[in-house]
């Protein structure tokens, strides 16, 4: 199976920051998914897994560009043995962590099932797990997003917590945020490795 892995935005990309806080601190998503996107393809690195990120540039890559990198390689490794990660921070005054799928189930739901199971363990006890429906099987929510409307793989799309709440941004601009939801990713990300064996 192949990894595929999506920093969501770029450096110039408008309004994707948290406020200023009173310290001066502040988070930019740009930085933020590509940290995260990098610990993660360090980790599967190591333990052998065959991944690729799909926007090494600091440039906000158009979605179509992003579409194509990705079924480009789905062609040569074929749809069903590639799965596309694609890794945000929400914002909108809430808190928590949530996933979105496309339209309609799939197999993309299956993989989505098990990252909430994995982030149910990681962070659970002290943040909310945001769930857009109340079937315990399919837990994500559905969105007409770009980035998994118009990739031909399974696709999962994270919103590791919000910028624009501080509790929330203090986690996200801390390292051991960070490196737990690295963790989080490589743990979901290596048990939809084990369900796809299963499925072959």
């Amino acid at each position: 199976m192949k990894i595929l892995l999506d920093n969501g935005h770029g450096e110039e990309t408008p309004g994707k920051c948290s406020p200023e806080w009173p310290d001066g601190s502040c988070l930019r998503e740009y930085e933020f998914a590509r940290d995260i996107v990098r610990r993660v393809f360090d980790r599967l690195h190591a333990r052998g897994v065959v991944a690729e990120i799909i926007v090494p540039e600091l440039r906000d890559v158009p979605l179509y560009v992003r579409a194509n990198r990705v079924n480009d390689i789905c062609n040569v490794a074929g749809k069903e043995n590639c799965l596309l990660v694609s890794v945000h921070a929400n914002a909108g005054g809430g808190t928590g962590w949530e996933a979105h799928t496309y339209l309609g189930d799939s197999m993309s739901d299956r993989y989505s099932a098990i990252f909430y199971e994995k982030a149910e363990a990681a962070f659970g006890k002290e943040w909310k797990i945001r769930k857009g429906s109340t079937d315990p099987a399919d837990p994500d929510w559905d969105s007409n997003f770009a980035i998994l409307r118009d990739t031909k793989c399974p696709a999962v799309l994270t919103e590791n917590f919000f910028m624009d709440t501080e509790r929330d941004c203090r986690f996200l601009l801390s390292e051991e945020g960070r490196e737990r939801i690295a963790a989080m990713h490589v743990e979901a990300i290596m048990a939809c490795i084990d369900y796809h064996q299963t499925q072959s």
